[in-house]
């Protein structure tokens, strides 16, 4: 078993994502690039404006880059069953819990529905061998104050999470149904916690809206100071899911069920207040907590964390990075993007973890 990225067995393998355009995307397709991978993308045009896929120049780096939408199965079974891929990472979604309650069919259908066309286009191509298809950490049932490991309960409180852990039904479901035992395809669905990192522009995260406070000189806002997450670095799961498919590709953990926690220990674990403190104090802002009134139609989670001991067991996947350190390297990540490429500062954040 592999217990490190093979660049060897990365070098010039066919890969396909969806959901390319976006933050984790972006990440990936520069790390699976550096590691030698060719990368086919699909995904709809980014949603936020700046984005780390234009910055990045993320459409010229890779092998190809489809802008399509995940719902259409035939435009994604074409591409897909063209592509050559090998291995298949699924990120394609409606990622944001607030934008759920805004938008529940579409968060549902794009979730839901993606997951849906993935899963049968890889039925009938049997080209693909490996398929890491990403939910949520937020699939669990939240109303127990526990470190979710995998097998516990599933749930979901708002229609974001609801849908990911749908997704994780459906997925045991086409398991058991037609990806059995013999089969020579793995799949595995994987479940990472509050991902932050350089690049991440989007609405109601905390640490983007940290910066937008700073670009315009206003004091940090929080809605949730004592929220518990499990934060951890973009690097961090994207490496546990590279880590899994090179091992699953030569079927190591047949045996295992595959669902699989990329959390960061439970030291790491911290409120919100912790990280809006953290920023102020060296971008020289003050934290303001506006609490919000009790809605009971729109519940977030007061406290997740993950256990992460199979991903640590199994495939020796291990956190590298403190909650400080990726802080502070998320700072340093917008500090150098003024005056240098920003896939260079990329590349080199990712040689650094690859290194540490």
């Amino acid at each position: 078993m592999n217990y490190f990225i093979n660049r060897k067995f990365w070098k010039n393998k066919k890969v396909f994502v969806t959901g390319h355009t976006g933050f984790k995307g972006s990440w990936l397709c520069i790390y699976l690039n550096l590691l030698g991978a060719k990368v086919t993308g699909y995904s709809l045009k980014p949603s936020t404006s700046p984005n780390l896929f234009n910055q990045a120049n993320i459409s010229n780096l890779i092998h190809r880059s489809i802008i399509a939408d995940i719902r259409n199965y035939k435009k994604f079974y074409s591409e897909l069953k063209k592509s050559k891929a090998t291995i298949l990472f699924h990120l394609a979604a409606q990622p944001i819990v607030r934008r759920s309650y805004e938008a529940p069919m579409e968060t549902f259908d794009t979730n839901f529905n993606g997951a849906l066309n993935v899963l049968e286009s890889i039925r009938e191509i049997k080209d693909i061998k490996t398929s890491i298809l990403i939910t949520s950490d937020k699939v669990y049932d939240i109303s127990k104050n526990k470190i979710f490991k995998e097998t516990d309960k599933l749930f979901g409180i708002d229609p974001y999470s609801s849908s990911k852990a749908c997704i994780e039904l459906m997925f045991s479901s086409y398991i058991d149904s037609f990806f059995s035992k013999q089969s020579k395809q793995m799949l595995a669905t994987v479940r990472a916690g509050n991902v932050i990192g350089g690049g991440d522009y989007s609405k109601f995260r905390i640490i983007p809206d940290i910066f937008r406070y700073n670009e315009n000189k206003k004091n940090i806002v929080i809605r949730y100071p004592k929220a518990v997450r499990p934060w951890q670095h973009v690097l961090e799961p994207l490496t546990g899911y590279i880590m899994l498919a090179q091992n699953l590709h030569d079927k190591k953990m047949k045996k295992l069920t595959q669902n699989w926690n990329f959390g960061p220990d439970v030291v790491n674990c911290k409120t919100v207040n912790h990280i809006a403190k953290y920023f102020a104090d060296r971008l020289n802002l003050k934290v303001i907590h506006k609490l919000e009134k009790k809605d009971q139609s729109k519940k977030e989670t007061n406290i997740l964390r993950l256990n992460n001991s199979k991903a640590k067991k199994f495939i020796k996947w291990i956190p590298k990075w403190k909650l400080n350190k990726s802080l502070d390297m998320i700072l340093e990540w917008n500090k150098r993007i003024k005056n240098e490429s920003c896939l260079d500062v990329c590349r080199a954040q990712i040689k650094e973890y690859l290194n540490h």
